[in-house]
């Protein structure tokens, strides 16, 4: 068995005599003191932390119906279904039997004989092989139920960023139409200014350039959007843009969603026991180690049972206690010239143990990776925004108050479209970041396992 320690070293004991595989786990995390996120205890559903009920709506149907999700049953199905299969060869077969026989012999007329019977046969198991199997099964079963979870908490992430990128693109496009609106009526103002001989030619082909530059901005977020409401469609089972009426055109304005809490953050022991992906690659090694153990036995001598009882007759009729008939048969069979076929599938199951094994270390160290990463991302996107938000504060009362002195003819229009420009640059650099959050928080709940229970694939068996 294969297991993680709580004081902070991750252990392998594969029960075999090839090397051990340990893994030092950290008994802190790196950038736990730089995250500055606000926690709460880890719930069925993080995801109804954004506050948005169409986040929550969308995960569910892609659990549901989405085709990813399906596979993933499908294989877990398949894989209970070898492991029942290998765990009814630890049991005798029993099969029953009818037959009658006609025969014609000239001179002696036709004649008939009738059987009936039930024949058994068993591998007895000496040394544990088939049982190996239904360990390897067994475990196989269990990392089957361990990547349905791992894949429908992906699935779930997949979703809730994605939205979170239809809601950045809808955000940022309603600044831009909203300043886009604002630009058309400076437009206005200084070709008024410019007929009336107060301003020049320059003003008003300044002020058409700004109003260009941002209506040609429309466009590629137009299609963001779009595209993000397409890719829900696939992601919840449904054909592209099957979502446009439930979730809007991409130009209605809505509210950016952001995580009013993340899950607890446990140790890093902790948050390895709490991904499936880890306990599936556990899982995997388990079967690894079984296989050899199966495929070693095939060294060592086989025991086979078998026998028939039944009834034979000359005729219908006579079918009946006196007509039984019983035999048994024992077979030893024992592998002496095989030109290195057992070693070979033992030899070839040890490489696929330690396959299994750097799996093993590869999944642990990349999810240490995937906590430490978003931790680190969570912490500079939250100063970041931050920060954006101030200059954005900043830049609206410029704005205000450049538009207001050159309408007092106190500063000329190069200083008041820059102004202008400045505000609109720095209220999508929020929306921008604030999506950027947003999906920070969405990596930081799937990096720590949120939204799945330990003990939910073991209640599937």
């Amino acid at each position: 068995m294969t297991g993680l320690v709580l004081s902070g070293c991750a252990s392998l004991q594969t029960g075999t005599p090839a090397e051990p595989v340990s893994l030092v786990v950290p008994a802190h995390w790196q950038a736990q003191a730089i995250a500055g996120t606000p926690t709460s205890d880890a719930a069925a559903s993080p995801w109804t932390a954004f506050n948005d009920p169409a986040l929550t709506d969308l995960v569910a149907q892609a659990l549901a119906e989405g085709t990813d999700v399906a596979a993933a049953q499908a294989r877990l199905r398949q894989a209970r279904a070898a492991r029942d299969l290998a765990a009814a060869g630890l049991r005798p077969s029993v099969g029953g039997s009818a037959s009658v026989r006609g025969s014609a012999t000239e001179g002696a007329g036709r004649s008939q004989s009738w059987q009936a019977g039930l024949d058994a046969s068993w591998e007895v198991d000496l040394w544990g092989a088939n049982r190996a199997g239904v360990q390897a099964a067994e475990a196989t079963a269990q990392a089957s139920a361990l990547t349905l979870a791992q894949t429908r908490l992906v699935v779930a992430a997949e979703v809730a960023a994605t939205l979170i990128d239809l809601r950045t693109a809808q955000a940022r496009l309603g600044i831009a139409e909203r300043n886009l609106a604002s630009q058309q009526q400076t437009l206005q103002i200084v070709q008024w200014r410019a007929e009336a001989g107060l301003v020049t030619a320059l003003d008003v082909a300044q002020a058409r350039t700004a109003v260009d530059q941002t209506r040609a901005q429309l466009p590629a977020l137009r299609s963001s959007a779009q595209q993000s409401l397409h890719a829900l469609a696939v992601l919840t089972g449904q054909p592209p843009a099957a979502l446009q009426t439930r979730l809007g055109a991409p130009a209605t304005p809505v509210a950016q969603p952001l995580a009013s809490a993340t899950p607890a953050l446990a140790v890093p022991a902790e948050v390895l026991r709490r991904r499936p992906d880890v306990q599936a690659a556990e899982q995997q090694l388990v079967a690894a180690v079984a296989r050899i153990e199966q495929a070693d036995a095939a060294r060592l001598p086989s025991l086979n049972l078998g026998g028939s009882i039944g009834l034979s007759a000359l005729s219908l009729g006579a079918l009946g206690p006196g007509a039984g008939v019983a035999s048994l048969l024992a077979s030893v069979n024992l592998p002496v010239l095989d030109f290195g076929s057992v070693k070979a599938q033992v030899q070839q199951q040890e490489a696929a143990r330690d396959e299994a094994a750097a799996s093993y270390r590869a999944t642990v160290l990349a999810a240490l990776q995937d906590v430490e990463d978003s931790l680190v991302s969570l912490a500079a996107t939250q100063a970041q925004l931050t920060a954006q938000q101030a200059a954005a504060t900043s830049a609206r009362e410029a704005a205000s108050l450049a538009g207001e002195r050159y309408r007092s003819g106190l500063v000329d229009f190069a200083t008041m479209l820059q102004s202008e420009r400045t505000q609109l640059s720095a209220e999508d650099a929020v929306a921008a970041t604030r999506g950027t959050l947003a999906t920070a928080q969405v990596r930081l709940i799937k990096a720590l396992g949120g939204g799945w229970s330990p003990e939910e694939p073991a209640s599937q068996r």
